[in-house]
Formats: C-alpha cells, structure tokens, sequence
C-alpha cells in the first residue's frame, strides 16, 4: 500500500498521519514497520478521526509488538486512566501530571504506548510530550563528557510524593514496596542514538551531594520541557497517539478530577534494557 504520509507538529517532536484509517490500521502489511520507523524519527504519532474501540487499538498494537498486560483490569490489554473511584489504580494517577516515562522502575521499560480518547474533561486534560534525544542533542559538548558516567536512582517515592508531600504511614509503606532502580542518565541505545534518563521519578544523582543532584536534575527538566520543546495534543474523541517511550517524557495537564475524564492505554513491550553511553567523544 501507500507509504505513510506525516505532517510534523512540532520542530522536536510529533507528527500526524494524515492518510491512515481503520482499515489500513487492520490490513496495510507495510504499516508496521512504516509505522515504527516513522515513531523512531518523530517520537509521537497522532491519527485522528478513527472509529476506535479497544479491538482497535488492541489489535493494532499487536501488530507492533507485545502487548504488556495489566490483570487487575476487566480488559487486561487496556488500562483505564480515570479518576473513578473502583480503578484499581486510581491512586497513582496523580502522579501522571509530572513529567516520567513509563516502565522508570521496571528490567525494561516499555517500547511504545497507546492512548485513546473515550471521554473527555470539559476543560485541560492535554497530554504533553517532550523528546529526551532532542534533550541530549541540545548539551554542550562539556556536558555530554561530563554527564557520561552519571548515575541516577529512581524510585517509586519520587515522583508520588510530588502528589502526596505529606504521606499516610501506609503510603510510605506502599511505595517502599516498589523496586528501586539505577540508570545512567546518558542512555546509548542499540540505534546509536543517545538519550537523557530522568523525568520525576529520579530521585537523585548517586555520588553527587542531593541537594547538586537535585539542581541538575531539575535544570535538564526545565530545559527539555521548555514551551518551544512540547507538543501539547488537545484531545478528540477517535484521536489515537502513539509514542516512543524510550525517548520520551509525557504528563497530562491539569483538569477537573471530578468529571469523567477517560483514555485508554495499550502497552507495547519493551525489549532494549538501559545502557550506559560507555565513552562520549567531545563532538559528537
């Protein structure tokens, strides 16, 4: 069938594929690999006007890849995000309006996500992206040399407390439940590519004073998630995103919790652990 067809949303990061429907979706043998080669080079995918359900999206994911399973959920090959009270997952979605990746604290984290509109808030509740390769690139040649050996802890607590800075005993005992994890914050992945670890979910830099730690960790945010590097999506119903998790940071923006707020998320499997960048050449 035909090739893809993109139109950049930003200078950064995203594109919409105009020339993409359901049956293509379903059917085109060539999209897969079009499709991810197009996520490789644009970091979001948005396709819009779709008659989406959950076999839909189900579907076209596992045509991508495997998809992750989320068992407390009555679909496991869809997570609700939603405010509603029954979610099995509801208090952890505060979190979700700081910027993270997914899969901070797993062996792999996830290769790619899909995000659907059901229902949306009558005001905010945007989604916003932001590239960590368009975050390495943008270092001095002195700070990709020094940031080279760098190590960073995650942990589940980090990015919580952001929501919660003054947790129940049974929180705090929650969130101990969850894996600590190292990373480096230059990651070399198996394209060559570079990218930056971090997000709210690194809790500080390992071998570095807290409070230096956390002042970097803190500018590369602020830096990688200026205006000028966002792609803020305002959603429709039928919108169906897709982005690369592994060079990516996203977080929802704020809207009224009490209103029915709906999106669900299918998972693609990751399959690239982090590595470090080993050697960095001034210059490069």
């Amino acid at each position: 069938m035909a090739t893809l067809t993109a139109r950049r949303l930003t200078d950064t990061v995203g594109a919409e594929l105009v020339d993409v429907d359901a049956h293509r979706l379903l059917h085109d043998d060539d999209l897969p690999h079009e499709c991810m080669e197009a996520l490789e080079r644009y970091g979001v995918l948005l396709l819009r006007g779709l008659p989406i359900d959950d076999d839909l999206q189900v579907e076209f994911c596992r045509r991508l890849g495997e998809v992750v399973q989320f068992p407390k959920y009555e679909n496991p090959n869809v997570m609700e995000i939603s405010f509603d009270p029954t979610n099995p997952n509801v208090s952890y979605f505060p979190s979700n309006d700081h910027w993270h990746f997914d899969g901070s604290m797993d062996d792999i984290p996830a290769k790619a996500v899909t995000l659907s509109a059901r229902v949306l808030a009558s005001d905010g509740g945007e989604t916003e992206f932001a590239s960590t390769y368009a975050a390495y690139d943008a270092l001095s040649d002195d700070e990709k040399e020094s940031f080279a050996e760098l190590r960073v802890l995650h942990t589940f607590e980090a990015i919580q407390r952001r929501s919660y800075p003054n947790p129940t005993p049974e929180q705090l005992e929650d969130w101990a439940s969850w894996p600590q994890r190292e990373h480096p914050l230059v990651w070399e992945h198996r394209s060559g590519r570079r990218s930056l670890v971090f997000g709210h979910s690194a809790s500080h830099i390992l071998g570095m004073g807290f409070d230096e730690g956390r002042a970097l960790l803190d500018d590369l945010s602020r830096r990688a998630t200026a205006p000028d590097r966002v792609l803020r999506h305002e959603w429709q119903v039928g919108d169906l995103v897709i982005w690369d998790n592994l060079g990516l940071l996203h977080r929802a923006c704020p809207f009224d919790r009490t209103e029915a707020r709906r999106m669900h998320r299918t998972t693609l499997a990751g399959d690239e652990p982090i590595t470090s960048a080993r050697s960095i050449t001034v210059g490069a």
